[in-house]
């Protein structure tokens, strides 16, 4: 007994230590992601600027998220790992700094969008390598810590924003000081650079006629997600004025967010994705609604923020999980998996240009679409067939945040390869 748990222990230390850079390349990666992303809305805002400007500048973000899904690696490729990740970056750092030096709506616009390739390309490098050394034994393990890591810190990132000062500079400065605190770590590793498979989406009417309820969750979950990180913060600025308020109320949100995780999953393995994804979509419409009267709610405010991360940062996981549950093994799952996301992140690119129009108009648009849409959400859950419990797979929590080979350490795959080397 006392060898196994010291074999076990062994197996622990010999798998983690190789990839503790990654974590720490990760989580100085994920601070900067959350308080420029948190920040550039709220700043754009002080400006003075449109809102549907600002939810154009935000947009593109998202955008460059999209275009490093299906071009970044091609690079990363051709030049190899350690070389991509010091010029991808670099060049976040270039657009941060050229942030804070120089302010025009399309300049800004073409470093928003810059940003998002590099950034999601710097997790696709990350992942690829976490994948490199994660056994089939382990790759579970890694993935939730990776989980972990990047909700924390990017609750962590909303905290910064409350530095004093010259908050402009400052926060670009600190930010691009965090991005070169991740190249440091990852010069130093010895890590085997892993060969990357290029990108194949699957036509979204086909992949709807085979997975509607997952390609409609991804897509409704980003913009949810896109939403909440782009023009929540402008809406609260507006509504309370408060930096502080903000920091605190999107901290509170992703950590609420963190902890939902495992519960939800737990739930949806008992009950079933399409339960769950109803029953969320139910549950950000009652929030919705609280938001819509919040000025009755204003000592509560935090509160709210919980409930909200509660709901929002569970539907993709959970439109995975049902995806998982419904394809057959004829199926290339991990393309599938990868079309969800993009699915996910065409959600995200979308929200803050709606959401940016609409604010312009009305205060809560924001809640008022996301209570329509997870009206509908609920409503078109119910909607479909419910899978059988011996069809379902597990739950698995996934990275507020991440690049298109997150696929590829989900520990299903590995169980339905299993699955189909036994039926041979």
């Amino acid at each position: 007994m006392n060898e196994n748990i010291n074999t076990n222990s062994y197996i622990d230390k010999f798998t983690l230590n190789p990839v503790s850079s990654l974590f720490f390349a990760i989580g100085f990666l994920a601070i900067g992601y959350g308080m420029i992303l948190t920040y550039v809305g709220v700043y754009l805002k002080d400006l003075g600027l449109n809102d549907a400007v600002i939810g154009l500048i935000n947009a593109s973000f998202f955008l460059g998220a999209i275009g490093s899904s299906i071009f970044s690696q091609k690079i990363i490729s051709s030049v190899g790992h350690i070389r991509s990740f010091a010029t991808f970056a670099s060049l976040m750092v270039i657009s941060f700094l050229l942030h804070a030096l120089f302010f025009n709506e399309y300049l800004w616009a073409f470093l928003r969008f810059v940003s998002g390739f590099a950034f999601y390309a710097l997790l696709i490098i990350i992942e690829s390598w976490l994948n490199e050394k994660s056994s089939q034994t382990h790759r579970g393990k890694i993935l939730a810590i990776y989980t972990i890591i990047f909700y924390l810190a990017t609750a962590l990132g909303q905290v910064f924003l409350n530095i004093k000062g010259d908050t402009t500079y400052i926060i670009f400065i600190l930010g691009s000081v965090l991005i070169l605190f991740s190249v440091l770590f990852i010069s130093m590793t010895k890590i085997k650079e892993p060969i990357l498979k290029p990108f194949e989406k699957y036509s979204f009417p086909k992949l709807y006629s085979v997975v509607p309820l997952a390609l409609t969750g991804s897509f409704i979950g980003g913009f949810f997600v896109g939403g909440f990180f782009t023009m929540v913060p402008i809406y609260l600025m507006q509504k309370y004025s408060s930096i502080e308020t903000v920091s605190v109320f999107m901290a509170c949100s992703i950590i609420g967010g963190l902890i939902s995780q495992w519960p939800i999953g737990l739930l949806s393995d008992k009950y079933g994705r399409r339960k769950i994804i109803a029953y969320s979509g139910f549950y950000i419409f009652f929030v919705s609604l609280f938001f819509l009267f919040s000025s009755l709610l204003d000592n509560y405010i935090y509160f709210l923020g919980i409930f909200l991360g509660f709901s929002i940062f569970s539907i993709y996981p959970l439109s995975l999980a049902r995806a998982n549950d419904v394809i057959d093994e004829n199926k290339d799952i991990v393309e599938i998996s990868r079309t969800l996301l993009f699915a996910y992140g065409l959600g995200s690119f979308i929200a803050p240009i709606i959401l940016g129009i609409g604010l312009f108009y009305y205060l809560e648009f924001i809640f008022l679409i996301f209570a329509i849409l997870g009206l509908f959400l609920g409503f078109y859950s119910l909607s479909k067939k419910r899978v059988a419990d011996d069809d379902m797979s597990i739950f698995v929590n996934i990275p507020v945040a991440s690049g298109s080979v997150v696929v590829e350490l989900d520990p299903r795959q590995d169980l339905e390869n299993e699955k189909e080397k036994n039926e041979k």
